[in-house]
């Protein structure tokens, strides 16, 4: 019995057998790496706390490793796949393994980057195994799309990782850091080694953890706050005088936007908090005072 199928979760000898059913072919274009240990499947739900009252929203369930953790602990389970063809096995893989809750899943053939909504009940919840190519725009169109989620626990590619958790400051802090920041608390939950996955990438893995918090109090869009972002870091060694001087119009009126949000000019977008971004992003959207 290969490891795994005592408890229902899929071993390597599982996961392989199900592809070769499949006649499937891991493709680099869906980022397709599939989680083959049990023991990864029970650490993810285990850091994604998820309880019986849970909606989770996974993305990507592939043959099913991870979704056959979940069910047994959420309420349901709404699993997004972009491959018709696993999005039409997965159901048969869950009643043939988890029976008993089985009913619990359902199952869309839909491109998470291009989803705008999702039937009731709405998910509390997003754990996903995220392909590398494609997990911070995933993770970010979510956030924005589906305001009931309220934690996430991802894993991706380590690299993505810390720079979905860095800091103002640190070396790896930059666009998906500050975006990130805008929607959640966000940290590392733990490193994961490349034998977890078949077949086994190139670089580790890293899981992040997001608790869904307020964002910053400004009388201004997510969408400005996010192009304020965008220009400070498209170079990133320059001040922000120069880095917003495209987006403010001038140099100067960029230094006169970032002096009235109380943002010295001669600083660097890595230092900011997205809260700084913000009263940026505001400042240049109202109406200029005469003094």
């Amino acid at each position: 019995m290969s490891s795994g199928s005592s408890t229902g979760l899929l071993g390597p000898a599982d996961v392989r057998a199900l592809a070769a059913r499949l006649d499937l072919r891991p493709t680099k274009q869906w980022g397709q790496n599939f989680v083959v240990d049990a023991n990864t499947v029970r650490r993810i739900v285990r850091l994604a706390a998820v309880s019986s009252d849970d909606h989770v929203l996974e993305v990507g369930p592939g043959l099913g490793s991870l979704t056959l953790g979940l069910l047994p602990v959420a309420a349901t389970v709404t699993a997004l796949e972009i491959d018709p063809v696993l999005a039409g096995a997965l159901p048969h893989t869950v009643a043939d393994r988890a029976a008993d809750v089985s009913q619990r899943l359902r199952v869309q053939h839909a491109d998470a980057l291009r989803l705008s909504a999702l039937p009731d009940p709405q998910p509390t919840v997003l754990v996903a195994n995220l392909p590398y190519n494609v997990a911070v725009p995933v993770v970010l169109h979510l956030l924005a799309r589906l305001p009931s989620l309220c934690s996430v626990l991802v894993m991706v590619q380590w690299e993505v990782a810390e720079r979905l958790a860095a800091g103002p400051g640190s070396r790896t802090y930059g666009v998906p850091s500050a975006k990130a920041a805008w929607h959640a608390e966000v940290s590392l939950a733990g490193r994961v080694g490349r034998s977890v996955f078949w077949p086994a990438p190139h670089v580790d893995s890293g899981l992040v953890r997001m608790v869904r918090r307020a964002a910053p109090a400004t009388r201004t869009t997510r969408e400005q706050v996010f192009d304020v972002v965008d220009a400070a870091f498209a170079q990133r060694r320059k001040t922000l005088r120069a880095a917003l001087a495209d987006w403010a119009g001038s140099a100067s009126e960029a230094e006169r936007v970032l002096r009235a949000a109380g943002v010295e000019p001669s600083r660097r977008g890595e230092q900011l908090h997205v809260r700084e971004f913000a009263a940026i992003a505001q400042e240049r959207s109202s109406p200029q005072r005469d003094d």
